[in-house]
C-alpha cells in the first residue's frame, strides 16, 4: 500500500470556509474526521495524509465538488541510510 498527502484548498472568504465545512459534513467524508485544516492561520487549506493503492483511490475519499481542486502527492518516509543513499545518487 502507498501512502498520500491529500491536500485541499478552498478561497480565503468565510463563504468559502463554511462551503467547504458544510460540503464535507454533508457528505460524510472520511476526510472530514481525519483532517488537519489551516484556516485559523491564513491557509485556506486541508490535508488529511492515507495510505491506500493508488492516487485515484485517494481523490475518491474527497467529496466531488473538490477533487478537481485537490492535489494529491505520494509520500514516503526516508530513513538516514535512505537520504544518505539519495544524496550520494544526485552527485553521481
Amino acid at each position: 500500500m502507498l501512502r498520500f498527502l491529500i491536500e485541499v484548498p478552498h478561497e480565503n472568504t468565510e463563504e468559502a470556509c463554511n462551503r467547504a465545512i458544510e460540503v464535507f459534513l454533508n457528505t460524510g467524508s472520511h476526510f472530514v474526521t481525519n483532517a488537519e485544516w489551516g484556516c485559523h492561520d491564513n491557509e485556506h487549506k486541508a490535508w488529511i495524509l492515507v495510505d491506500i493503492d493508488n492516487k485515484q483511490e485517494a481523490l475518491s475519499i474527497l467529496p466531488p465538488a473538490f477533487r478537481a481542486v485537490a492535489k494529491v502527492t505520494e509520500v514516503e518516509r526516508l530513513t538516514s541510510q535512505d537520504l544518505t543513499s539519495a544524496a550520494k545518487d544526485h552527485r553521481s
